[in-house]
């Protein structure tokens, strides 16, 4: 479908424009093919942000304009109130309610919008009484909106999520390949490990519970879904997953945890194939600790090629891979016997065009330390 049908079709879509048999035809395009989903989502994203910061913008414009009319006829006058400590204490103690602020500016906004009205029709002795009101509101108001300005500031700053965390016996990495559905990649033996927790946590330190949806101990390969309801969806993946096996001697790179923080590594592809000639995996030359199992290999052009594996451990010095196309053929076995499990995977990554440190800055938001009990 063409770039700029498919933007009106998705607009359409969001807005119920479209009849039954198109809308039938609109979704079977979209569960066929992952690509133009994707695109889909990016653009349901993109309009309804777009339609919220329309509706803010508009609801500013008539409160600003309602405010200068009843300034310019004297109804209403601004000053710069002191800060009560006691209306900080309120607002600090019952910072739940801040959300009735929005309400507050709203009603504003609707009683200046009928003065004016009742003013313009000759009727100014009615709304004396009124307009005498709304000055002591106004004051009011506007202690409250520096209230709330301040308490948001505090609440955005010092935010934390909060819920206690989980002391792992084991530390391990795993990597997003879905975003709109949060699934993970990392290693089955990582998985193992885990008796009664399964969390992973981001760079920022943060903890999200996940759970596993698909285990091949074979292949060493699992894929994770965060369940927490408290995670917050990442824009879609700077790389892609390559389908073909790389070049013997291909760049690559690695980013893991081996420690509390992540660690980049670097190398190249030394052998096709794995210990003993196993063409699940191939061979890097680089450096990789245990904490290493799950990180994602990726080339100099944002594609993603392996997942470090710790499973073959026979020779000192050597690094082993499971191939990124391993990923796929999970994918689709997750198909035929998961229903509800649909994995949509970028196609167009944006690392190419990036030096190694900004690949690095994208890619390390995607990478997530593995932990469990």
């Amino acid at each position: 479908m063409e770039e700029t049908l498919l933007i009106q079709t998705t607009e359409r879509y969001i807005k119920g424009e479209l009849s039954a048999q198109e809308r039938i035809a609109f979704e079977d395009l979209r569960n066929n093919n992952p690509e133009i989903d994707q695109l889909i989502v990016e653009q349901i994203y993109f309009l309804q942000t777009l339609n919220k910061l329309s509706d803010q913008k508009r609801l500013i414009h008539h409160t600003n304009e309602t405010v200068t009319k009843l300034t310019s006829e004297e109804f209403i006058t601004y000053k710069q109130p002191k800060i009560s400590a006691d209306i900080i204490s309120i607002w600090n103690k019952y910072r739940k309610t801040v959300a009735v602020a929005a309400s507050i500016a709203i009603v504003v906004s609707v009683t200046c919008a009928s003065i004016i009205s009742i003013f313009s029709s000759g009727k100014q002795n009615s709304i004396k009484p009124l307009v005498e009101k709304l000055k002591e509101q106004d004051v009011k108001y506007k202690k409250l909106e520096k209230q709330i300005g301040k308490l948001n500031e505090a609440a955005n700053s010092n935010a934390q999520i909060d819920k206690p965390r989980i002391e792992s016996k084991f530390r391990a990495t795993g990597f997003m390949i879905d975003v709109a559905n949060n699934y993970l990649v990392t290693n089955a033996h990582v998985i193992a490990e885990a008796k009664n927790h399964l969390i992973v946590e981001n760079n920022k330190g943060e903890q999200f519970a996940a759970q596993a949806v698909y285990v091949n101990v074979e292949k060493d390969l699992a894929i994770l879904k965060i369940t927490d309801a408290d995670f917050v969806k990442l824009a879609p993946t700077p790389f892609s997953i390559k389908k073909s096996n790389s070049d013997l001697g291909e760049s690559v790179f690695i980013l893991g945890y081996p420690k509390q923080e992540i660690v980049y590594g670097e190398g190249y592809i030394s052998a096709k194939n794995g210990f003993q000639m196993d063409t699940i995996f191939c061979q890097l030359s680089t450096i990789a600790n245990e904490g290493n199992s799950g990180s994602p290999v990726l080339n100099k052009n944002g594609e993603l090629v392996g997942v470090v594996s710790s499973m073959e451990t026979n020779v000192d010095g050597v690094v082993y891979a499971i191939k990124s196309s391993n990923i796929f053929n999970a994918i689709n076995e997750m198909k035929q016997t998961k229903e509800n499990e649909n994995i949509k995977i970028t196609s167009n990554p944006t690392l190419k065009k990036s030096d190694r440190i900004n690949q690095i800055k994208k890619v390390q938001d995607y990478v997530f330390m593995i932990k469990g009990d």
